[in-house]
């Protein structure tokens, strides 16, 4: 792929309290969307606290283009109805892969990230030095809906010959 930049692995953990739009339950997945990209998680029945543990891999191609999460409630003869969405913020990390750390003492913070009317995050979110590489961990309030969080994680994969992440 002319001009890559990197891959974004997106680990989609849970989600928390998400809205009901069966009579008793929803039966979420996930979307999540980079320009013409779009990856899928799997739909869990009848849970408005669902475990995915899904890993998806977005390469990244511009780095500034918005990476979007939509949480869907699967229905069959229907069209899916949505349940919220967010916005992922990937510049902190991006600011922090940039730095080029290497071989940091495991467990180590390196950056804290505040939620902000302009990120979705529900709460501090920190990028951290785990098992040789970065992550970062975060928590998605959704829009657009009457309640709902998504847990995620983030990991930056380096590619041979990828271009800057500026």
């Amino acid at each position: 792929m002319d001009g890559l930049a990197g891959l974004l692995r997106i680990r989609v953990k849970k989600g928390i309290n998400l809205a009901r739009r069966d009579s008793l339950s929803s039966d979420p997945f996930v979307i999540i969307t980079m320009g013409t990209q779009k990856l899928k998680t799997r739909a869990v029945e009848n849970n408005c606290n669902p475990e995915w543990n899904e890993e998806l891999t977005l390469a990244i191609l511009h780095p500034n283009e918005p990476i979007i999460l939509v949480v869907y409630d699967k229905d069959t003869f229907t069209s899916h109805d949505k349940m919220g969405d967010a916005q992922i913020d990937i510049k902190p990390f991006q600011e922090v892969d940039k730095l080029g750390l290497q071989e940091l003492p495991d467990g180590t913070v390196i950056k804290r990230v505040l939620p902000t009317k302009e990120n979705c995050l529900a709460e501090e979110s920190r990028i951290v030095y785990h098992n040789g590489k970065i992550v970062q961990d975060m928590i998605l309030v959704l829009r657009n809906v009457e309640c709902g969080e998504v847990e995620i994680q983030l990991e930056w994969i380096e590619v041979p010959g990828g271009i800057a992440t500026c």
